[in-house]
């Protein structure tokens, strides 16, 4: 913004005050000035449109230039625009109340046209600085912004928390955590069959309907790798019935694959114990978790080549009486060796 660009509101009750001030204004070059004629209809005008200096009169009937100062100072939306006062008051305390107020500057009547030159451009430069520091601060909470988003998009929002506090997430072992595995049964055929544009859009939407349906039962959602997704509950939050809610979950998420158009089915494990959890990575960092639990839940998730949601003998035992369920006796899982399965049917509550 040139000094000539500048928006200028000028405030004066009186008409050949207004009218000497704007033709003196535009013989310097100024072209974009309003006038008002009293001090509401100053605040009337601010209300209206953005400006860059309000040049305003101290003496007005009804509402004084003083009083108007005060409302545009106490207003966070208006304070910013630069007033400089004018007046025929010459007395120091006209002055200093004026400041004291926030005006950024006075200038008495009749004035000098030389100065009112100076003070109006010293007044302009001091607002372009201030635009550009606002512009500057609010580039920077954009941008901390997009960071937050990236960082709950990799971690738990706990985990989040702990890491704006302490610059750092402990990594640490959690008792009682059920771990919940899904995949999409045949995803590498499909990816054969189809061009990646549609893989890639019908893979993003189950994934973002996955992040909805955890949030939705209070899971925390880890991580996604390929057409596999994984999430916990009673991890970070604490959570009154984690294998109930890993259920519902791994049901909703079934329902909402074969919703997709590419009609895809879901093969779910979910196991529940002990887990170790933290931050590997110093640059692409994960937060991910490891142990028995962890695999056996994963294990679970890839068992048949049917849609199918697994659980694990002790998952099963939290929810035994609350679904329907068909067991597969004692199974010979990679690296497990023989592990009681159970094949859930429904849940019936």
């Amino acid at each position: 913004m040139s000094d000539a660009e500048a928006a200028i509101l000028v405030v004066d009750d009186n008409d050949d005050n207004r009218y000497t001030l704007t033709r003196r204004l535009r013989r310097q070059g100024f072209t974009d000035l309003t006038e008002a004629t009293s001090g509401r209809e100053a605040l009337e005008q601010v209300a209206r449109r953005p400006f860059d200096l309000v040049l305003l009169d101290v003496m007005m009937p009804e509402m004084n230039g003083y009083q108007v100062l005060e409302h545009l100072k106490a207003d966070d939306k208006l304070r910013h625009i630069p007033v400089i006062m004018i007046s025929a008051l010459s007395e120091l305390d006209s002055v200093v109340r004026c400041i004291e107020l926030g005006a950024e500057d006075y200038l008495p009547k009749p004035f000098n046209a030389v100065l009112l030159n100076a003070r109006i451009g010293a007044s302009l430069e001091r607002k372009r600085l201030h635009d550009r520091e606002r512009a500057h601060l609010a580039e920077i909470d954009r941008q901390r912004q997009r960071a937050d988003e990236l960082l709950h998009a990799m971690l738990p929002v706990p985990a989040v928390s702990e890491l704006k506090a302490n610059d750092r997430i402990e990594p640490r072992r959690f008792d009682d955590v059920a771990v919940l595995f899904a995949d999409v049964v045949g995803f590498t055929r499909y990816c054969d069959r189809n061009p990646p544009e549609a893989v890639v859009a019908n893979l993003d939407h189950l994934a973002s309907t996955f992040e909805r349906i955890t949030d939705a039962h209070g899971l925390e959602k880890i991580k996604t790798v390929g057409d596999a997704f994984m999430a916990t509950a009673n991890l970070l939050d604490r959570h009154a019935d984690p294998v109930m809610a890993s259920l519902r979950a791994a049901f909703a998420l079934a329902d909402a694959a074969r919703s997709t158009p590419a009609g895809w089915q879901m093969r779910s494990g979910i196991h529940i114990g002990p887990v170790v959890a933290g931050v590997v990575g110093s640059r692409k960092f994960s937060f991910d978790l490891w142990g028995d639990t962890v695999n056996l839940a994963q294990r679970l998730s890839s068992l048949g080549a049917e849609p199918a949601v697994h659980l694990s003998a002790a998952a099963w035992a939290r929810v035994a009486e609350r679904a329907t369920g068909s067991s597969l006796g004692e199974l010979d899982v990679k690296g497990k060796g023989n592990v009681e399965i159970v094949r859930c049917l429904s849940i019936d509550e």
